[in-house]
This record gives C-alpha cells, structure tokens and sequence, in this order.
C-alpha cells in the first residue's frame, strides 16, 4: 500500500509537468491500487481470526471473498482500459516524450514487478487466494507502465501506438481476472482439496493400517478441512478405537500444513470426532468436539457433559457434585441448565 502511493504520487507529478496524459493516467491507476490492496490486507487479517462457536469452521472465506473482489476490481480495470483506448484510435491523442515521464514509468514497472513477485511468491507459499490475486494485479501494472513508456518512444512515429497497446493489456487484465475468478469462485463453493491432499491422507492411513472407507475434503480459502470414515475391529474398545483416532488425527495435522480441521467416523463403533485448530497454522492449543451414539440411539457429549445457558447457548464442562443450576452464566446471569447426556459404556 505504502508503495502504491509512492508510485501514485510520482506518476501524478511527472505526467503534470511533461503534459502527458498517459503517465498522469497510470498514477491515478496507482492510486486506485492502494484501495485492491487494503482489501487484500483486511481479508487476510480478517481470516487469521481463531474459530468460535459460531463459525467452527473459522473465518477463512473471508480471504477468498477479497479475492473476488480484486478480481472484479481487475475486469473493471481492463474493460475500462479498452473503452477509453478504443476511442483514441480514430483520433490518438498527441503525447510529449519527456525525460521525467520515461523515468517515472521505468521506475513504475521496475518497482511493480518486485511488489508482484514477493506477493505472488508469498501468496503461493501460504495458499493466498488474496494475495496471489493481488500480486497478478500487481504484474498487470507492469504491463502497464510497459506499454505507457513503449506509447510515448513511438508517439512521433506512430500515433496510434498508446491505444493499440492500451487494448492489448486490457485484454490480458480480463483473462487474468476469468481466470484467478473462476479459481476464487471454486473455493466460495468449497470445491475439493485436490487429489495431491486426498492422496496424502490416504497414505498417511495405509501407514498406520486404517481402513479408509470414505473421504471427502474441502478447500476453504488457505485452510483445508476433511471428513474420514474408518472401519476398525468390532472387537476394540471404545478407548482403543478413541486412541487410533486420535493418533491418525495428528499425523494427518503433522503432515499436511493447511489442513485446518479433521472430522474422522468410526463406523464400527459409531463413534464420530473432529478436531480444528483454535488459530490456523499454530502447533498447538487443540480443541476437540465429539459425540458419540448410546446403546439405547441417545447422543452424549462426553462421560461429564456440558452445563448449557438457556438464553446465549454459553456451553461449561459439567464438574461432578456441582449441579449445574448452581452456576451462573457469566453473560447472562441465569442459572445453567444441564445438556442432554445419556450414559453409556
């Protein structure tokens, strides 16, 4: 951001004192670059935000949905491009070749393809949906100050040239945001992780000799989320089949960075358990959720239960010997009630 105002307020001098209106152009350009990149950097702050018992799942399509935006930001961008250009055409402007303007568009592209490399390279490596798309926003600036300098060394040989090339890059600004579209879109509709991550789970569950019965994995902006059903021996009990779940959970955590919750089904013993990460891409403090089916078809939230407030949902591990009733919800100042919970072996 602070090197798009930078660049803004170079351009908007150098093309008010050569005259060019090219250069003047690119700086607004600029300008508007510092607001795609503050989108960016909200929705990435925004989707680092721990789980909670509203969104379990976390707020991580809140960067995906930066990402759309930047993306129309883009096509916007390129068609507005093309319109102005196209009208140049029939009658291009005359534009002066100056010393200030040429360095102002050499320094423009130079410092725009440092700032779209180190975001796309960071974007890649993090699994950015928002920063990969602004870092591309970022190259369609080089192109664009490219095809402003090359516009002002041919203006006196050939007039047309500044909106030939203003169309060529309009037209490669609106493949570019079809494409990081279509790719932002996929993961709003939570679209698969891809066969790469599906093929690690289950290799990391042929080595521990699980029986994978059915996987299902989402992708969730940077965050990856999967859904096992294994099949253990009739035979194990309940803490041997908890303890195997356990195990294969970690691993899979241990081995695959982005993967940000895990839901495994027991089928032999109806036992279902998920784990996610309190803050995605930390190595610690897990928390798990897990309900189990009874003998009898009930549902228990664990051997203690939970002590629940009837007004805000605010949830309390049950301590034994204290009733429930006799605590008070810190929110609301009623006494809680206990949570269904039938026995179980």
């Amino acid at each position: 951001m602070a090197a798009n105002i930078f660049l803004a307020v170079a351009k908007v001098i150098a093309g008010a004192i050569s005259g060019s209106a090219a250069v003047l152009a690119d700086g607004f350009h600029s300008l508007a670059d510092v607001f795609s990149s503050g989108i960016a950097f909200l929705g990435i702050k925004i989707s680092a935000k721990p789980v909670d018992e509203r969104h379990p799942y976390g707020y991580y399509k809140f960067e995906v949905l930066s990402g759309v935006i930047i993306t129309l930001i883009l096509f916007v961008t390129g068609a507005g491009i093309i319109y102005g250009a196209w009208g140049e055409i029939a009658a291009p402007k005359s534009i002066e070749m100056g010393g200030l303007a040429l360095a102002a568009m050499a320094i423009s592209a130079a410092a725009n393809e440092v700032m779209a490399r180190l975001k796309i390279n960071t974007g890649k490596k993090e699994n950015s949906i928002s920063l990969i798309t602004d870092g591309i926003h970022s190259r369609v600036d080089v192109y664009s100050s490219l095809g402003v300098f090359a516009g002002l060394l041919l203006a006196n040989v050939w007039p047309q040239a500044d909106p030939v090339l203003a169309i060529l890059i309009g037209l490669y600004i609106i493949k570019e945001s079809f494409s990081l579209g279509r790719e932002a879109v996929d993961s709003l509709l939570d679209v698969s992780a891809g066969e790469e991550i599906e093929k690690q789970i289950k290799t990391v569950a042929a080595r521990k000799n699980i029986v994978l019965e059915k996987l299902k994995t989402q992708k969730k902006g940077a965050a990856i989320t999967a859904d096992l059903n294994i099949v253990l021996p009739a035979q194990a009990s309940v803490e041997r089949a908890a303890k195997i779940s356990d195990d294969l959970r970690q691993n899979l955590m241990k081995e695959i960075a982005n993967l940000a919750c895990v839901s495994i089904e027991i089928k032999s013993h109806e036992l279902k358990s998920g784990f996610y990460k309190p803050e995605f891409g930390k190595s610690f403090g897990w928390q798990r959720q897990g309900r189990f089916k009874t003998d009898d078809g009930g549902q228990g939230r664990g051997p203690g239960g939970e002590c629940v407030c009837p007004k805000c949902g605010r949830r309390a591990a049950h301590q034994s010997g204290v009733p429930c009733a006799a605590i008070k919800c810190p929110n609301c100042n009623v006494s809680l009630e206990r949570d269904q919970v039938v026995n179980h072996q």
